[in-house]
């Protein structure tokens, strides 16, 4: 059932002991934002969390106002819930941070792991060999990238906690999601024994474990919706772990109900006396000097209504399809301002309030 904004001031999550959240969407829906808006959210109770990018976009960076992220784990954020317009807890605030994974440098530092290569690798960094490997078996690039991502989720320090309490992935969209997660189909024609097959393996187990819950951005129109719903089905035949629904950029109804059905009757006289009782007929008390200074807005007004009408009439149906999916479904507001890092926070909050992190 989906959770519209503001809905509750607070609520248990819905995803307890997930740690890797797996955020994809169409493009041009925003799964970068409510990504980088699901980390700030899961970590205003206090907690650690690190945000994961791997197309190499610095969206994150763009979305944070900070300059490009290099391949190391930054601190970008901290956050608490009161900063999210929500009661103080008992924890305090928690950090945010992030980690733009450069393939190049994480395939260097997988050969130096498993092959001890050292200077070698940097030489086969010089003749391109990175570049070669990449492209001829993209099937190991994806576990590289994945791996990376769910040995955060499970590394630990010192003292045996989590160094993370949770991982957010902006990953790839939709259309290829799940091949980008199911790595081990990928590369079982490359390696069927050996280390690039043992790091296979071992992401599969945290991919497909309860640890790990993909989450599918969408807006309320019919082909990213229709994108989302086969999305979906695809996860669950390859056997990943689905997540939530997010719909982004969710106006508000300017009509009620009764409004929009009655858009297709003739209206015409009703709305030109509402704009003369409203005074845009001018000083004038006539009839007909009323009449003629109304006149030319009645077909923009008349028009905006009927398209006003059909769009919510598509989004109804739009969210029935969503519906239909019975998961978790969170919407989130469209910010006329666009997302500054005052809209990010507010997104976050809305995320937390209804039950996403």
């Amino acid at each position: 059932m989906a959770r519209t904004p503001g809905q509750a001031a607070r609520r248990d999550p819905d995803w307890e002991g997930v740690r890797l959240h797996v955020v994809s969407g169409k493009g041009g829906t925003g799964k970068t934002t409510l990504a980088a808006a699901l980390a700030l959210a899961l970590a205003a109770e206090g907690d650690r969390v690190l945000l994961i990018e791997v197309e190499g976009r610095q969206g994150i960076a763009e979305l944070f106002g900070i300059a490009a992220l290099p391949y190391e784990e930054r601190r970008i954020a901290s956050v608490s819930r009161t900063q999210l317009g929500l009661p103080a807890g008992s924890r305090g605030g928690g950090e945010v941070f992030a980690l733009a994974i450069d393939t190049e440098q994480a395939l260097l530092e997988y050969l130096e792991m498993f092959y001890k290569l050292g200077r070698a690798g940097k030489a086969l960094q010089k003749v391109g060999f990175v570049d070669f490997a990449t492209t001829i078996a993209p099937g190991v690039r994806d576990v590289l990238l994945t791996g990376k991502a769910c040995e955060a989720s499970r590394r630990k320090g010192p003292d045996g906690r989590r160094s993370y309490d949770a991982v957010v992935m902006d990953a790839p969209p939709t259309g290829r999601i799940t091949r980008f997660l199911n790595v081990n189909s990928e590369v079982a024609g490359l390696a069927r024994i050996g280390p690039i097959h043992t790091q296979a393996q071992a992401v599969m187990r945290v991919l497909k474990s309860p640890e790990t819950a993909v989450h599918l951005v969408t807006l309320l129109e019919e082909m990213p919706v229709q994108e989302t719903v086969d999305g979906f089905a695809e996860l669950r035949e390859a056997g990943l772990p689905v997540g939530g629904v997010m719909i982004n950029m969710v106006r508000p109804p300017l009509l009620d109900a009764a409004a929009v059905a009655a858009v297709d009757g003739d209206h015409r006289e009703d709305v030109a006396l509402a704009l003369g009782e409203a005074g845009l007929g001018g000083r004038s008390r006539k009839p007909e000097t009323v009449r003629a200074a109304v006149d030319p807005l009645l077909d923009p007004l008349l028009e905006q209504a009927r398209e006003h009408a059909e769009r919510v009439e598509l989004e109804r149906e739009q969210r029935a399809d969503l519906q239909q999916l019975k998961l978790p479904t969170y919407e989130l507001p469209l910010l006329g301002e666009g997302v500054d890092l005052g809209g990010l926070y507010r997104l976050a909050g809305e995320l937390k309030r209804q039950g996403a992190a």
